[in-house]
């Protein structure tokens, strides 16, 4: 059965490989069912609610990309779209998180309705690549800013805005020595390095009185604090309780950042799959973004951020794995990692921080893509890559690219009929900074 419905024998793999390759997958990303809590957290959300909707959120999504789509890509909540949720959405814009998880779910059946019309597939061409890799890096340090910050290895400082924080703390030791482990193992290519690291950090920390380790029991009522919580009527705006143009501005965010994020994974997994059309096309696109759109649905209704592809995908790939079969596992991983999930919650912040740090850092690798030499798109990739982290907004850095390669696009007298598309988001993120600024 296995064989029939997944096609094992046609893509020259075997039941035991795509298993092995979705073990191997799991514990690249499993560090997410840690990561994310503690940055939802910061929403206020609870974080034994947030871990076991992280663990269910990415079991939904692994299965509905390998049953669906039947590809070796594993899915779970984006790092960079929970922190624009926590930080900007909830944080700078006063957003309660039952109405951010709402637009959530709406950006889910917005994913739906937009890749069923083919509009997402627009967006793609109508977007450089140098621009997608510029977005991709510029979430990377943002992530890598709020890790350091929460370590405490970067403070406030009047004169500077920013400065180096006090590493005597026991927090900024024990972050170091976090970092410090997590490097080590990431050098020796140890698979769940972040994982592992985060573990011993923290075991480290109770150890050495760095931390306190407050066991709970186990609770059912923890882990479904955040399901079913969303606010829909809120993000409408229905009852006068909307946010008016921040809502649009919500959506878009979600909707490029989830874009961006999962063709640039599906394109990079595709390749060392193998899996990639002699004309550069990916298979059966559609049937993967609606896996996505689906996943993200749910994880709303669960209780975390959007649902994304995740490049960690490319390990499973590495060993082997060539069908969806491999993402079934990664999602079944997931479904036993759900009745642990609550003790995520004695995880310090000093064990989390240097794997966002690293995280941050993994991320880089898209800027090589870049064509620097090529002021048309080196500019606003430039621009895009500073303005995320330095405004703490990826939806600044987002509208600022996508301004300035419009505008050095019409300069450089390369517009076409077919960029309509593009100045036509650019028009819409001048309306955002001109409203910004009246307000």
């Amino acid at each position: 059965m296995l064989e029939r419905f997944f096609q094992l024998a046609e893509r020259g793999t075997s039941v035991r490989t795509e298993v092995l390759a979705g073990v191997t997958t799991f514990l690249t990303m499993a560090y997410i069912v840690v990561v994310n809590p503690t940055i939802l957290g910061q929403a206020g959300m609870p974080v034994a609610g947030v871990a076991a909707a992280t663990c269910l959120a990415a079991a939904i999504g692994c299965f509905l990309m390998g049953l669906l789509a039947n590809y070796p890509i594993a899915l779970a909540p984006g790092m960079g779209l929970n922190a624009y949720f926590a930080f900007t959405v909830v944080g700078a814009m006063g957003v309660p998180w039952q109405t951010a998880l709402g637009l959530v779910f709406i950006s889910g059946v917005a994913f739906l309705i937009l890749t069923f019309a083919g509009v997402r597939q627009l967006i793609v061409n109508a977007i450089p690549k140098s621009l997608f890799a510029a977005i991709a890096a510029g979430i990377g340090v943002f992530i890598a800013f709020i890790g350091l910050r929460s370590a405490g290895i970067v403070a406030p400082n009047e004169g500077t805005v920013v400065g180096l924080g006090d590493l005597t703390s026991p927090t900024a030791l024990l972050a170091i020595l976090g970092l410090t482990i997590i490097a080590a193992l990431q050098v020796l290519r140890v698979r769940a390095g972040i994982l592992i690291g985060i573990v011993v950090t923290a075991i480290l920390g109770w150890t050495l009185g760095l931390a306190q380790w407050n066991p709970e029991p186990y609770s059912v009522e923890a882990m479904t604090s955040t399901a079913l919580q969303l606010d829909i009527p809120a993000a409408l705006g229905i009852g006068g309780r909307g946010f008016g143009l921040a809502l649009l501005e919500i959506l878009f965010v979600f909707l490029f950042v989830d874009l961006f994020d999962n063709v640039g994974t599906l394109v990079a997994v595709s390749k060392r799959a193998g899996l990639m059309r002699p004309d550069g096309t990916i298979p059966r696109l559609n049937r993967i973004l609606f896996a996505d759109a689906g996943a993200t649905i749910a994880g709303s209704l669960a209780g975390t951020s959007t649902v994304v592809s995740y490049i960690e995908s490319a390990s499973g790939v590495s060993a082997g794995g060539r069908t969806g079969l491999t993402a079934v596992v990664v999602g079944l991983l997931f479904l036993v990692t759900l009745f642990v999930a609550p003790w995520v919650q004695l995880i310090p912040a000093a064990a989390t921080a240097p794997a966002l740090i690293l995280v941050g850092a993994m991320m880089m690798a898209p800027l090589a893509e870049v064509e620097w030499e090529d002021p048309v798109v080196g500019i606003p990739a430039f621009l895009t890559l500073v303005t995320i982290p330095l405004t703490f907004s990826i939806a600044n850095g987002l509208a600022m690219g996508v301004v300035a390669y419009a505008v050095l696009k019409l300069v450089a007298r390369r517009a076409g009929k077919g960029d309509w598309l593009l100045y036509g988001l650019a028009a819409l993120f001048l309306a955002r900074f001109a409203y910004m600024s009246a307000g």
